[in-house]
């Protein structure tokens, strides 16, 4: 799972601001290693993620015009790259990522050591997977100014993102104290989610709603579909349905809320209701996560023809990740292993268990194991997963299927009960065996 992302400042607004002040130098932070403090102004280098699609699209076109005016502002073209990386991010277009090199190499090119292109660099590497390059570029960017926040940011993903939880909750604190906002206050839930504590991660993010202004949609938006998620992950669809609502009524394009809201009523039954809304958000970004969920609606209906389409789909946004620099083993792991070739998917999974050790490559080569016949080599990655207390049915429904596996029918029954008891609609076809595994039959 990759780590949540923040929302940030409007890049409209941010480019316009930095613009006017600076009479087009579009500069954040130093470039001669001294400490500075945080600036007031909406600097290009933060964070760019959880934009309102409109205002991302029209900031880059303002980006480009200015840079046809004036080509040497570098810290513009560390801002457009920033901005092509959210880009390809929420629209499930990896090409945008070679442009986003483009620009901001250019912006080192013009001024070496910026820290908004550095920040840049940290945030590009992260998106294509490259999470030792993403901390490798936050840390420079942050020896020049200590204070950028998208390098704080960046700098927790990646220590997530490589297992390294004590690390990250250590960054967590310190970018807290540096640059208190939405995007450290959402990581810092993150990190307290993954280690067990959901209580710790709500509080987080309701301290984040209230740093949030009204007059920044993009930021309310982010902050309630988070607290939608949790709500979510936790089996509360009530919570859920209702935060997503408070995010649509801010802004009522935000992908990630539409999708937890299907999510929320496929919880609750409504598959009818959660599939026609799953369509129009693979629409508009065929991202792996709505594409699986609406291919195992499908599946669990009955309509395999039309999820396989969906799981097609996805395999292949896979391969387009990959030709466009991104490392998508775990992507590929988690599409293939249920529903494609399993072997393929094991290969996968060892793959990106070399690169990283986390929580979620844990599972996915713990599952991918006991799919390919190897359930007692799966034994300890599946503990891994879900020994830390991180709460997840489905690490939970896997550990069930592997202990039922391995000769201990108990543990899987209460394994497979568990996960239900926290999330019962976590996943149409995985709860249908779950249940089974806990002896309540499938339908």
């Amino acid at each position: 799972m990759a780590l949540p992302r923040p929302a940030g400042r409007s890049v409209v607004a941010a480019v316009v601001l930095a613009l006017a002040i600076t009479g087009g130098a579009v500069v954040a932070g130093g470039d001669d290693g001294r400490d500075r403090q945080p600036s007031a102004i909406a600097a290009p280098g933060a964070s760019l993620d959880g934009l309102r699609g409109g205002d991302l699209d029209r900031g880059v076109e303002a980006l480009q015009a200015h840079l046809q005016a004036q080509p040497r502002d570098f810290g513009s073209w560390a801002t457009l790259g920033t901005a092509y990386v959210e880009q390809a991010r929420t629209r499930g277009d990896p090409s945008r990522y070679r442009e986003a090199d483009r620009a901001i190499g250019r912006s080192l090119e013009l001024r070496p050591r910026n820290d908004a292109a550095l920040a840049g660099r940290a945030a590009l590497a992260a998106a294509r997977h490259d999470f030792k390059g993403a901390l490798r570029h936050a840390d420079s960017a942050l020896a020049v100014n200590p204070y950028n926040e998208g390098a704080l940011a960046s700098r927790i993903d990646a220590l997530v993102e490589l297992g390294r939880y004590p690390a990250a909750a250590r960054a967590a604190d310190e970018a807290d104290a540096r640059r208190p906002g939405v995007p450290v206050f959402t990581r810092y839930a993150y990190v307290r989610e993954l280690r067990g504590d959901v209580a710790g991660a709500r509080r987080a993010l309701s301290r984040a709603v209230g740093s949030v202004s009204a007059s920044a949609p993009g930021d309310v938006a982010y902050v309630a579909t988070a607290l939608g998620q949790l709500a979510w992950r936790q089996g509360q669809y009530g919570e859920a349905l209702s935060q997503c609502g408070r995010a649509l009524r801010a802004d009522a394009s935000y992908l990630p809320a539409l999708e937890c809201r299907a999510r929320a009523w496929a919880g609750r039954g409504e598959t009818g209701r959660a599939i026609r809304a799953l369509r129009e958000v693979v629409a508009q970004a065929p991202l792996p996560g709505p594409l699986l969920a609406l291919g195992e609606l499908y599946e669990a209906r009955g309509e395999r023809g039309k999820a396989r389409r969906q799981y097609e789909l996805l395999s292949a946004g896979v391969s387009l990740s990959r030709a466009n620099g991104v490392n998508a083993d775990l992507e590929s792991a988690i599409a293939l292993a249920d529903h494609g070739d399993r072997r393929d998917a094991l290969r996968a999974a060892r793959a990106e268990w070399k690169r990283r050790h986390t929580l979620h490559t844990a599972d996915a080569l713990a599952w991918t194991l006991h799919l390919n016949g190897r359930s007692r080599e799966a034994l300890p990655y599946i503990r891994m997963a879900t020994d830390t207390g991180f709460r997840e049915a489905s690490f939970m429904y896997h550990r069930a299927a592997i202990e039922t596996a391995t000769d201990s029918p108990e543990a899987g029954r209460r394994w497979a009960s568990g996960a239900l008891d926290l999330n019962p609609g976590f996943s149409p076809t995985g709860a249908r065996e779950a249940r089974k595994l806990a002896g309540g039959g499938g339908s």
